[in-house]
């Protein structure tokens, strides 16, 4: 070998850095996770990694919503990554970057590792567990409620629905009545469960008519508390937990009862809750402006909240999309779940002597914004909120309470679950 054949080190060709291999890390053809539409304060550009929806259980990469994947580990099964107090504990000052650098020397990566299909392989998971969601509906006889929940789903899930007779007497007192159902859609499974609170507001004397309710909210996080202190723990702790309470607002076009402020007052925090206007179409367009500024203010002078809560929002862009639904709330809506034409097009609907109210046409009523924002972009939030607020604090009040909980047997944890 001559001396000129040798190639010195720092002249050598340097290899080739590999291309990302093809469809690595995309989702399939057949993804059930569809380019989201359009919704209030929501773009038209396909729905963050976040949006995945994750089960309460598995891993989850952070909130919906444009919520950043460098929120830490979601909440598993010991939770014990969740960020807790003020939705962003486990931020640490900030959120992680993604890309190629990393966030203590920005070193370039040389080539393609797959940190990537982390994200299809939660698709993957998800889509072979499911996940739960528990919505509870509240307000007095005649709004509509179940045909509200029937239309936001598309199917019959609500109690009416099941075996509910027209001539059934209201009761005396608050029921809780919960139904569950499971819904397939793309290949994703998710197990509803429709809460109804037959009864509420009915009485003449409705003094602490919310006490069932808000009874039966802190049992849900009694029962999954006493699954997570167990010493033999369920690999997916069941999620009875009410993850939203959409109150029902009588469309009077004056001001709200005390009851309405008594009861979002009194479970503001322990729940979310979502306000909404029923039976929009009773109402002009100006009442119907005029009505949702002085519940508005009504609210704010007395001091409630309602989701999504202003100390929850994490950016600058969260807190952009969410003053645009703060703005709208509450959404006056209408449900219908009969089809008529109109135009050439099936239509859900209520006929009139006038002409048809299009439930989901957003000139008629606030329907479809109420549905994007519960189901197409915040329905993973209301279940991260549900999680690292509400439960969390009745957890440590409970643990401050009795000093701890002691691990029960499996006989309890069956007799919990009845």
């Amino acid at each position: 070998m001559y001396m000129s054949d040798v190639v010195p080190p720092e002249v050598k060709p340097k290899p080739a850095v590999p291309a990302k291999p093809p469809n690595v890390g995309a989702p399939s053809p057949s993804s059930p996770f569809p380019p989201q539409g359009p919704g209030i304060g929501v773009g038209s550009s396909a729905p963050p990694p976040s949006a995945i929806p994750v089960p309460i259980g598995s891993h989850a990469p952070g909130h919906v919503g444009g919520h950043s994947v460098g929120h830490g580990v979601g909440h598993g099964v010991g939770h014990g990554a969740g960020h807790v107090g003020g939705h962003a504990a486990a931020h640490n000052g900030g959120h992680a970057h993604s890309g190629s650098h990393t966030s203590s020397g920005g070193s370039t990566l040389l080539g393609y590792i797959g940190i990537d299909t982390i994200i299809e392989q939660m698709r993957k998971k998800t889509m072979k567990t499911g996940f739960d969601f528990n919505i509870m509906v509240v307000g007095h006889s005649g709004l509509g409620k179940s045909t509200l929940v029937n239309t936001l789903f598309k199917s019959q899930v609500s109690r009416k629905s099941a075996g509910w007779a027209r001539d059934e007497k209201i009761p005396k007192t608050v029921e809780i009545k919960a139904v569950s159902h499971v819904l397939e859609e793309g290949g994703v499974k998710m197990k509803l469960t429709v809460v109804d609170t037959p009864g509420f507001g009915d009485q003449i004397n409705n003094d602490n008519c919310w006490e069932p309710i808000s009874k039966y909210i802190n049992e849900q996080y009694e029962k999954f508390l006493k699954e997570e202190v167990n010493i033999t723990r369920k690999k997916r702790i069941p999620d009875t937990r009410v993850h939203c309470c959409l109150y029902f607002i009588s469309p009077t076009g004056h001001s709200l009862r005390q009851l309405d402020l008594e009861f979002m007052k009194r479970l503001s925090h322990s729940v979310n809750i979502i306000p909404v206007i029923a039976k929009a179409d009773t109402m002009t367009i100006d009442e119907r402006q005029e009505f949702k500024q002085r519940v508005r203010k009504e609210l704010e002078m007395g001091g409630i909240e309602f989701y999504p809560q202003k100390e929850f929002d994490e950016d600058m862009e969260d807190k952009s999309d969410n003053d645009k639904i703060r703005e709208t709330m509450p959404f006056a809506v209408v449900g219908s779940d009969k089809e008529y034409q109109v135009n050439g097009k099936r239509v859900l609907g209520r006929k009139t002597a006038w002409g048809i109210v299009e439930v989901e046409n957003p000139n008629h009523c606030e329907f479809a914004q109420l549905r994007d924002f519960l189901i197409r972009s915040h329905l993973q939030d209301l279940k991260e909120v549900t999680h690292n607020i509400h439960y969390e604090t009745y957890r440590a009040k409970r643990l401050n309470e009795n000093g701890g909980l002691h691990p029960i047997s499996s006989n309890d944890t069956q007799e919990s679950n009845l």
